[in-house]
């Protein structure tokens, strides 16, 4: 996995911002711990850093095609082409000849040749910007579910663009507004397809291609969640959706640097993890590597809350047995998790706060720890979205609410009755932004765009309506975050259940097959039943898990105290002090309310965020 930047401008000759782009390109340096690389040439400027997956040594960017000695296109890349070897032969066929084994040189010779078009025939996870020295045009273009990020800034002569908003960022050209709809999108939990946290930069929507001329710019549509009817019945869907994963987990095993599975113990992961084992013993009699993350004596003296009802790390074991694999426990302790600087990182590897407090900190830490094993890890992400994993989705409450369901559902938490991670915000702040407002208003005109097929029940069609929803609203927050904590150490994280032929399949598969046997997931469950333990299949659904020591959230209320008792905090006019001393007036001993500890950790990020961006709030 990579990072990429770049600079258009067709008003001037950009060899003198040479500083300029390093700079940009430096900004994702965790992104590619392997090698950097810049391209200058007129109007244009690319840069690049690199983590090598495949074809280690000849695949260095920027990378060049030339003709008699001129070059025709240059292209940064970040991501994976799993089907790279079927269109390099069909592009040898065609006359096409290559340089080097990596995936990055398809993809640049794949344009040359069907040109614009070229994105539909790519399968995989990406974003990459191709300049055409030819036409003096510039191609973004990111994969089908928007795994890898890519944002970019128009600007009046051209365009600047990168992996992270922290590259362009980095180009005086581009300051750190945040306005009310950049406050939103900070707030919200259902993301707005496309908007950026920050006023002067977008995100390319996934499955869109953008390009920049000198004529301006033009976003364009290459894949969309389309309705087709579903021919199978029950056992013909799971037989279908076996094979699926059979194929999707080969190609996205191969890999030129050790590879592993995160293993959680849950049905979505172990269901990989029993595919790829399978694989790798048949075609390498090799045992896949599998890492489960737990904190100090979790499974000893963990508590159910209102969404864990069991400890991952007796489940992974057991699956790690099953299998054979060679099984790593990851344990971290309350010291890693209350450690500011690394919190620091955090907040720095993803732009903004998030109210997901220790389990972005976790996560973070347990991509650390895979890395000194592995650069390529498998992980179960987008099988809630597309299989109805999510307790929402079986709510009619929820259902029915005319908004979002899974921020219906915020209120009805004890922790978060003015919204997830709100709680410590001044109100007039929280007025003005009217999320709720903003939640039914966008539900509405994202269902408006839903594609249904004909002769739907209302069930049916309330479900797709959900499905849609979940895959453009919800999904992306976490794959932007998958990435994200990962990339901040150089692991690319691969997520097979993102494969846009399930994804495509799974959404025209009727819901009442998604819960044929009267549970969660029913078709990822017969799907795998032969290949994982009974315990494990009936296993219910329990999210990452947060620490549950007291020391954890004690901690929290000593740095919010911190904040409030310093006047020259620069969130304190946007918070709320009378329930900042409330909240650390309570007790703190039953650290495992985790969704009351998120106003807390938000609170802090915030203020964390403002200090160290420069924060210029324009609302």
């Amino acid at each position: 996995m990579c990072g990429i930047v770049g600079w258009v401008d067709f008003g001037r000759d950009l060899a003198g911002e040479a500083p300029a782009l390093r700079a940009m390109t430096e900004t994702l340096a965790k992104r590619g711990v392997d090698a950097r690389g810049v391209w200058i040439r007129g109007h244009a400027a690319l840069g690049h850093t690199r983590t090598s997956i495949i074809d280690l040594a000849g695949g260095a960017q920027p990378l060049t095609v030339e003709e008699d000695g001129r070059p025709l296109a240059v292209i940064v890349y970040n991501g994976e082409v799993y089907n790279f070897k079927q269109l390099r032969s069909e592009l040898e066929a065609r006359g096409q000849r290559f340089r080097t084994r990596s995936d990055t040189e398809v993809v640049l010779r794949a344009y040359l040749e069907w040109g614009t078009g070229f994105a539909e025939r790519l399968e995989g996870i990406f974003a990459f910007a191709i300049w055409d020295v030819r036409r003096e045009e510039l191609v973004l273009v990111r994969d089908r579910l928007g795994v890898k990020p890519l944002f970019y800034s128009v600007r009046p002569d051209g365009v600047l663009f990168g992996s992270e908003p922290k590259a362009l960022l980095a180009n005086r050209l581009v300051r750190p507004v945040v306005d009310t709809d950049g406050l939103r999108e900070l707030f919200a939990t259902a993301k707005r397809p496309g908007q950026s946290v920050f006023r002067d930069m977008a995100e390319l929507r996934p499955g869109h291609l953008l390009t920049v001329g000198r004529d301006g710019v033009t976003d364009t549509t290459y894949w969309r969640l389309e309705a087709r009817p579903h021919a199978e019945d029950v056992d013909g869907t799971v037989r279908h959706v076996r094979s699926l994963l059979e194929d999707i987990v080969l190609r996205e095993l191969v890999a030129d640097v050790p590879l592993c599975t995160a293993l959680s113990g849950g049905v979505d992961s172990s269901a990989l993890t029993a595919v790829a084992a399978k694989w790798r013993w048949q075609l390498e009699g090799e045992r896949v590597r599998t890492f489960v993350t737990t904190f100090d004596e979790y499974a000893k003296k963990f508590q159910p809350d209102d969404v864990r009802f069991s400890p991952d790390e007796p489940y992974a074991a057991e699956v790690s047995r099953h299998l054979g694999t060679d099984h790593v426990p990851i344990v971290l302790g309350t010291r890693d998790l209350m450690d500011r600087e690394t919190r620091r990182q955090v907040l720095l590897a993803q732009d903004m706060p998030t109210t997901l407090g220790d389990m972005d900190t976790s996560n973070y830490l347990t991509s650390r720890r895979i890395k000194t094993h592995s650069t390529v890890a498998l992980a179960g992400e987008v099988a809630d979205e597309i299989f109805g994993g999510y307790n929402w989705m079986h709510d009619p409450e929820l259902l029915s609410a005319g908004t979002f369901p899974w921020t219906a559902n915020e209120p009805r938490q004890p922790g978060s009755p003015k919204g997830q991670g709100r709680g410590l915000f001044d109100s007039g702040l929280m007025d003005k932004l009217e999320l709720g407002v903003y939640y039914a208003d966008h539900f509405h005109e994202a269902v408006a765009e839903a594609p249904h097929q004909e002769g739907e029940s209302d069930e049916e069609r309330r479900m797709r309506d959900v499905a849609y929803v979940t895959l453009t609203w919800w999904l992306p927050m976490l794959l932007d975050r998958g990435d994200r904590l990962s990339m901040a150490h150089g692991l690319e994280l691969r997520v097979p259940y993102a494969d846009h032929r399930l994804v495509e399949y799974m959404y025209n598969t009727p819901w009442a097959f998604k819960t044929f046997d009267g549970r969660e997931k029913s078709i990822l469950r017969a799907a795998v039943s032969d290949l994982i333990p009974k315990s494990v299949l009936q296993r219910t659904k329990s999210p990452w898990p947060v620490t549950q020591d007291p020391a954890y959230a004690a901690m929290l209320h000593e740095e919010l105290r911190d904040v409030l008792d310093d006047p020259s905090s620069p969130a304190l006019p946007f918070l709320d002090t009378a329930a900042m001393r409330r909240t650390i007036d309570e007790p703190s001993s039953i650290a495992h309310e985790w969704v009351s500890r998120m106003n807390i950790e938000m609170a802090l990020e915030f203020n964390t965020w403002l200090e160290t961006y420069g924060v210029e709030l324009a609302i």
